[in-house]
């Protein structure tokens, strides 16, 4: 087992700062969740920095609870909401999503609104260099993850229930904006690189060709994978999820082959072929196969994008942290790795 997951997998007693009153939980479950039975332990899960996230055990079953953080919290931020109601449509389609319980959007129960799901039994892999397996299981599982991305962009939004879960069109527009502001809103210091993408990003911007589902946040530690065969078995971590260009989606996963390997385990640099890890051309293509495509045009601004993006997602984690609620104890590790994040969006922004 890797130091990474040391630090993020598996569980922990639950943090003073984000405990709640188990007995209320207990209360609500018992008339919302079918077949519940208590008595009832909570743990928190060491991984999940930006909604908390609680295991729950009972004699007969085990579940998974998802909540708002407490404390003051950005506009449209943790919205378990979406997250609930997504998983839930995509499942009804076929896809891999654990089965979801109940939506409580009453904060008198625990404090903030929360929802419960079922606990998927498999494996998480926070290392995508993927230590402990061979370079054969490496490949596999990367094109499983490939194809279960596939899979999302391919879902029928309208036969799903989901045409009213994003604003068709412009999605970059409208993202550019999201995050722009969010990223001021958490400003803890001037960072020209992060000024100059917020101009340089709404001008360079592709059309948007088709409109799918997006997973937002979709890389490898928020899959669950069977615990033996190179299969996706639930997509967890839905809170920016939203109807958008799925090129978006897949360019953000993609953005592990251009990151240099000190920021978040890239692969910049890495001889991916000895690991059995699929370079960057090999992962495009089969990407395309799966979703009918020649190929992915203007790849340095989906690039550029993509880490603006993550920089103002880490800005945000970085600014709870200071403020004393963020969930886990690595968050104000992050505020150190924003600034150079936007220093190498603009450079691609630069070459583009």
């Amino acid at each position: 087992m890797s130091q990474l997951d040391d630090t993020f997998s598996g569980t922990k007693p639950v943090a003073d700062a984000l405990k709640f009153d188990e007995g209320a939980l207990s209360e609500w479950m018992a008339a919302m969740v079918e077949g519940f039975e208590g008595p009832l332990a909570v743990e928190q899960f060491k991984g999940g920095q930006s909604n908390p996230t609680y295991k729950l055990t009972t004699p007969s079953k085990r579940y998974v609870l998802r909540r708002k953080p407490p404390g003051k919290l950005l506009p449209s931020a943790h919205a378990v909401d979406r997250e609930f109601k997504v998983m839930r449509a995509l499942g009804g389609q076929g896809f891999p999503a654990p089965v979801m319980h109940g939506l409580c959007e009453d904060e008198a129960v625990i404090g903030t609104a929360f929802y419960v799901m079922d606990f998927v039994d498999g494996r998480i892999f926070w290392d995508p260099y993927l230590p402990d397996l061979s370079p054969e299981d490496r490949r596999a599982i990367y094109d499983a993850s490939n194809a279960t991305l596939a899979q999302l962009h391919a879902v029928d939004v309208e036969a799903a229930g989901l045409s009213d879960y994003g604003k068709p069109g412009n999605y970059f527009e409208r993202q550019i904006g999201r995050w722009s502001k969010q990223y001021k809103a958490a400003e803890t210091m001037p960072i020209a690189a992060m000024d100059r993408l917020i101009e340089w990003l709404p001008a360079n911007a592709p059309a948007q060709e088709r409109t799918s589902v997006v997973h937002g946040d979709y890389r490898l530690d928020n899959m669950i994978f069977h615990p033996a065969e190179p299969r996706v078995i639930a997509v967890l971590d839905w809170e920016l999820s939203t109807l958008g260009d799925p090129l978006a989606d897949f360019t953000y996963q993609l953005m592990q082959w251009r990151t240099p390997k000190d920021i978040r385990s890239g692969f910049l640099g890495v001889d991916l072929e000895a690991l059995g890890i699929p370079t960057e051309d090999e992962y495009v293509a089969a990407y395309c196969a799966r979703t009918g495509r020649e190929s992915i045009p203007k790849l340095d601004f989906y690039f550029a994008y993509n880490i603006f993006r993550l920089a103002g997602i880490a800005q945000g984690v970085y600014a709870r942290a200071l403020q004393g609620n963020a969930s886990n104890e690595k968050a104000k590790e992050l505020g150190a790795l924003v600034a150079p994040m936007a220093d190498y969006a603009w450079s691609i922004a630069e070459g583009a």
